[in-house]
């Protein structure tokens, strides 16, 4: 049987703030059209009781048009949950390869996104080197920036 990664779920406290960011800073492009879901099958298959909810696909740079998306939903009645940080159990954080890891820091930082560490360049195992640095998108998930080099 074939497998094909398709899409990344991202729940948002306001999804169309932060879908702007990530097709401001990454050039993400939505797939049409906007989604809008409620009742009993989607209760049913989130396991969230009376959901509903808002969103949009983007798709992510760099695969063309049947490249995988990152899908930003608003549940009507959102969850909380604590701020990510780096070395909590579960998905850590998106990441993208970029040529100026500084460069779209500033953008990211300009765009109503923070920053978590430094921006670092490390030696790995097979010889080459990644310049790098987490940020946080406006809602406080962590993005990765990356860019490599061979040594």
């Amino acid at each position: 049987m074939p497998i094909r990664y398709g899409q990344t779920n991202l729940i948002a406290r306001d999804w169309r703030r932060l879908a702007d960011f990530y097709r401001t800073c990454f050039s993400c492009v939505d797939v049409p059209l906007e989604r809008h879901y409620a009742g009993a099958d989607l209760a049913a298959g989130t396991g969230v009781p009376d959901a509903a909810l808002d969103g949009v696909h983007l798709r992510l740079p760099g695969y063309g048009d049947k490249g995988p998306t990152l899908e930003i939903y608003q549940y009507r009645i959102n969850a909380d949950a604590p701020q990510p940080v780096a070395n909590r159990v579960g998905w850590g954080h998106l990441a993208f390869a970029v040529d100026d890891v500084a460069g779209m820091r500033e953008i990211v930082l300009q765009s109503g996104g923070s920053a978590v560490g430094e921006i670092v360049t490390l030696q790995t195992s097979d010889g080459r080197r990644v310049t790098w640095c987490y940020v946080r998108d406006p809602e406080d998930n962590i993005v990765e920036l990356q860019a490599w080099s061979n040594g």
